[in-house]
């Protein structure tokens, strides 16, 4: 699938006028960038790795306050959705050690607080089938509301109130995979069909010895995701994050495929 992505922002900016942002899309498996533009008026850039090795940040110094960005691109998709069902757990043994951390819990997703939940409700199953019964009991369970968790909101919180957005979905579906030795990394992403239209995240999850790729909201599937960056959480991969105080100006986001 070819997608066309077009986002903007302008935020105003703290004393150090510096911000590290992670919103371009990713040279990544079952996606190319044909064409992209990232246009940032009167300010010094820096480019660094992504979490991983995948994709990149940019550090941004405006000379003002005032910092406002237009991020385009053109993305060929050819990921195929998973066949959960088919595809078996590795061994945590045989786990490659950039894959392990992955089953470690993490500032927001404190897997470890799960283990007891993951086994009574899903012990039974293995590998890709497991995975799908969370995706199901995840769908069952939550609800999507916006407004309803911050910046702090960890999977303890979300798991409680079985409210969130799709980083809190993401969360919840880390967090039961790897409570139940499956590696699972959440994915900073644009979606064809994220309502409404936002920076998306979604999750891949370790089987058959590659990332397979979920969201566990329901709204796209792996063929209408455009992957930025990866990360143990949500703390790992922000579109823009800064040493000061940034303060919301405005912000869009717009998918749509040829």
């Amino acid at each position: 699938m070819d997608l066309n992505i077009d986002a903007s922002l302008t935020y105003t900016l703290g004393a150090e006028r510096l911000a590290l942002v992670a919103l371009e899309v990713a040279e990544y498996d079952g996606q190319t960038v044909t064409e992209d533009c990232l246009e940032i008026a009167d300010a010094a850039l820096r480019d660094i790795d992504g979490e991983d090795r995948v994709g990149k940040r940019k550090w941004v110094r405006v000379r003002d306050d005032k910092f406002t960005l237009r991020y385009r691109a053109q993305v060929q998709v050819s990921r195929a959705p998973a066949k959960l069902d088919i595809l078996d757990a590795v061994p945590l043994d045989e786990l490659p050690a950039e894959v392990f951390s992955f089953v470690r819990p993490s500032r927001f997703c404190q897997s470890d607080q799960l283990g007891i939940f993951a086994t009574r409700r899903f012990g039974h199953l293995s590998g890709g089938k497991k995975i799908r019964a969370i995706t199901d009991w995840i769908a069952t369970e939550m609800e999507y509301v916006l407004g309803h968790s911050d910046g702090g909101t960890s999977l303890l919180d979300t798991f409680a109130s079985r409210k969130g957005v799709c980083r809190d979905y993401a969360h919840i579906m880390c967090g039961l995979a790897r409570a139940s030795q499956i590696p699972a990394r959440y994915v900073s992403a644009y979606g064809l069909s994220v309502d409404p239209p936002d920076f998306h995240a979604v999750v891949e999850v370790w089987l058959n010895g590659c990332w397979q790729m979920v969201d566990p909201t329901g709204m796209c599937s792996a063929d209408e995701i455009a992957v930025i960056g990866v990360g143990r959480d949500a703390a790992d991969v922000p579109f823009m994050e800064t040493p000061d105080e940034a303060q919301f100006v405005e912000q869009r986001v717009r998918v749509t495929s040829k």
